[in-house]
């Protein structure tokens, strides 16, 4: 007798693949490319002498001789994350080469009109965003698996240790992300072991997570982060630094604001929220929702669609299931303390430092120019992306907790 239709196993309701979401790697480019083809060595060239070009004051003027490239010469998706990470890079070189006193008001049409083309073609906005800095800036150092990033930034060690925590990070959650896909296909299936599993999975995902955020102190000298690095993470959105914003010469003639480089640009806290049901305070939610433009639009998608789909935490009240409240409940306590635990290390990394940055400000001996290490004092309260950090961390943290089911 022939098995009926409806005897198989219904698909997943989330393939990654359709959403350029990697089994391996999760929202990490995959094995991205370390090498433009030959007409873009321009670029290239200026790219992988950035921090000295930076520190030396002499990004600008090489940046101006560089010759305007067309971009029609770039052909799939990892040509594209490279030039936009190149770009990326340079641009924010270009804009705090001086610190945030010496910033200019226009990027100039050789280096604006590629960057926005390519940005066109990504979906991607025209500024350096954690899928430039982190998701596409990786590369294998050796076979035994040491990784190193591919474009780098004044900051030395400390820079590198920031990326790649960061990136270790992303990688931990993994097995969290392809939980969120089973969890899904589980509650269509009526099947609670199958769902319990993930929820486990998931939760385990997050503590993983926890732990490679901890490595972050070995790594990231909380000066250097303060007073060299998050300076060239800074956008010209909601900073007073730049209140007018950036003209990309040959693009517009009005300048355009966009938020610098943040953690809430991830998509991994942004699926791992919707799946859980997690629902922040009104203001949180809108810097959240806003993050969202600066993620590739297939994870854009991949979120809206858990957003979509049948409401888990739904499914584990009606179950009446000890067992699943208490594994689902496990997930938002490990997110819970992942947040808790990025407003320790915010605290130490800005607050502290800020701190410290203001004393030696007032010092006679201050210099200008973020080579010389003197600390930016216009986001001392707010985070790159231009959000209060403390009250916005402390908000989202706070209602994730709200999100367990009692007893």
């Amino acid at each position: 007798m022939e098995a009926s239709d409806d005897t198989e196993e219904p698909p997943l309701p989330l393939a990654l693949s359709s959403f350029q979401v990697s089994e391996e790697f999760g929202f990490l480019l995959p094995d991205p490319l370390t090498e433009l083809p030959a007409p873009y060595s321009p670029w290239m060239d200026i790219a992988r002498e950035l921090p000295q070009l930076i520190m030396s004051h002499q990004l600008r003027s090489r940046v101006h001789q560089m010759p305007q490239l067309s971009t029609q010469h770039l052909q799939g998706r990892e040509e594209l994350h490279l030039a936009h990470l190149v770009l990326s890079f340079i641009t924010m070189g270009y804009v705090w080469q001086e610190g945030e006193e010496g910033t200019v008001q226009v990027l100039p049409r050789n280096l604006a009109v590629p960057y926005w083309e390519v940005s066109q073609a990504l979906g991607l906005p025209p500024i350096l965003s954690h899928a430039d800095f982190v998701l596409a800036n990786w590369r294998r150092k050796d076979p035994n698996g040491n990784l190193d990033t591919i474009i780098t930034l004044p900051g030395g060690e400390s820079l590198r240790g920031f990326i790649l925590v960061t990136l270790l990070v992303e990688k931990a959650a993994v097995p969290g992300i392809k939980a969120i896909t089973r969890a899904l296909g589980a509650i269509l299936q009526c099947d609670e072991e199958a769902l319990h599993r993930a929820l486990e999975e998931l939760a385990g995902a997050i503590e993983a997570m926890s732990a490679a955020l901890r490595r972050m102190h070995d790594y990231v000298d909380p000066e250097v982060f303060y007073s060299v690095i998050r300076i060239f993470l800074s956008g010209w959105k909601d900073n007073p630094a730049m209140p007018h914003g950036l003209i990309y010469e040959g693009v517009s003639p009005e300048p355009l604001a966009f938020s610098g480089g943040s953690a809430a640009q991830s998509t991994v806290l942004h699926a791992f929220d919707e799946l859980l049901g997690i629902c922040h305070r009104q203001d949180s939610a809108a810097f959240l929702h806003r993050m969202r433009d600066y993620m590739p639009p297939p994870h854009r998608a991949f979120v809206q669609q858990i957003h979509g789909a049948v409401s888990l935490k739904q499914h584990v009240l009606s179950s009446g299931d000890a067992r699943l409240r208490a594994a689902f409940n496990r997930c938002v306590s490990a997110l819970t303390d992942f947040r808790s635990y990025h407003i320790t290390i915010v605290t130490k990394y800005i607050a502290t430092a800020a701190a410290k940055a203001k004393a030696r400000r007032a010092e006679p001996s201050a210099r200008a120019g973020p080579s010389a290490g003197k600390p930016p004092s216009a986001l001392e309260t707010k985070g790159t992306g231009g959000s209060h950090i403390f009250s916005f961390l402390k908000s989202i943290r706070d209602t994730t907790r709200e999100g367990m089911i009692s007893a």
